[in-house]
């Protein structure tokens, strides 16, 4: 049976293809999304009070130079197997190579409940991961688009909307604010925001689920290289994640968190990101993979294969 919060999904997913008249209202998404990323923020900053250490940095440096690399592997894939643009290119590369705080969410609901022993340090891991890639990727491509008069402008503004967007600030901040107070001075917030994570997060897929089916209709048969790139990406990404935590020694359920971030697709940070940096990029295209594809593949059959290949590296 797979875990309660992946059934909220599927419950999603079902009324989206059946197109019900189930809706979350925009406000109470929001919510929700404030919420879990602030509470994913705080449960991680609330394990590393007390427990910071320079094997601690050299870890997150290491996870942050793996996502760098990402955008490196699969953009020429993309460009010259998938037949995309270098706009479409480039984007997609970013939304793969970034990661999924909703993905985080149902993989630490998935080792908490399997009692798999995992690092305090895994929250950070999804900071490190969230921005390498966005940045890679708009500099790959503009290495090969030629730059316009404004481009001083448009950088900064990138760099704005990426460091400054909410997913960034809440889970920074959620990290600090946790790590300042710990799980006992802190006890009359964090108690209530973390004993409520399940409940947000079967809610938050719930939406997940009608999103996910919106981008899916109609079935976009035309598409099916791009379609085989979100099955085949997250896979070979989950791989380097189990090799890159096997070899850094990680817990069973660090390595697992870590697989499963290097197999998801930003839909929150990078789509923000690539809509200002690249215009021309279709962004629908991008959510249409990350959201309609690879996002249900991880949740649903993704987590549980990785787990099972964690004893075959072991």
């Amino acid at each position: 049976m797979p875990d309660i919060v992946v059934m909220f999904f599927l419950l999603g997913l079902f009324a989206g293809v059946l197109k019900s008249d189930l809706t979350i209202p925009k406000a109470a998404y929001d919510t929700l999304s404030l919420l879990l990323m602030l509470t994913i923020g705080l449960k991680g900053g609330m394990a590393l009070h007390g427990a910071i250490s320079w094997s601690l940095l050299a870890e997150l440096v290491i996870v942050a130079l793996i996502g760098g690399m990402l955008p490196l592997l699969v953009l020429p894939i993309l460009k010259h197997v998938v037949k995309l643009s270098w706009a479409d290119s480039a984007s997609i590369a970013a939304h793969y190579g970034s990661v999924s705080a909703g993905t985080f969410a149902v993989v630490l609901t998935y080792v908490e409940s399997n009692q798999l022993a995992f690092g305090p340090q895994t929250t950070l891991y999804l900071v490190m991961l969230e921005l390498p890639a966005i940045i890679v990727s708009l500099a790959l491509y503009r290495r090969f688009k030629t730059a316009s008069s404004d481009h001083h402008v448009k950088q900064s503004a990138i760099w704005h909307e990426t460091l400054t967007n909410r997913g960034v600030i809440l889970l920074a901040g959620g990290v600090l604010i946790g790590w300042m107070y710990g799980p006992l001075h802190g006890a009359s917030v964090t108690e209530l925001l973390t004993g409520a994570f399940k409940a947000v997060l079967a809610l938050f897929l719930l939406e997940m689920g009608l999103t996910a089916a919106e981008t899916l209709r109609p079935f976009p048969w035309k598409q099916w290289r791009a379609l085989c790139f979100a099955i085949v990406t997250p896979l070979l990404f989950a791989l380097i994640g189990l090799m890159a935590g096997t070899m850094m020694g990680l817990p069973e359920g660090s390595i697992l968190i870590l697989a499963t971030l290097l197999a998801s697709a930003s839909y929150i940070a990078a789509p923000a990101a690539i809509r200002s940096a690249i215009p021309e990029a279709n962004i629908g295209l991008a959510m249409l993979l990350s959201l309609g594809i690879t996002f249900p593949f991880n949740v649903t059959v993704g987590i549980p294969l990785y787990h099972s290949w964690i004893a075959y590296f072991n």
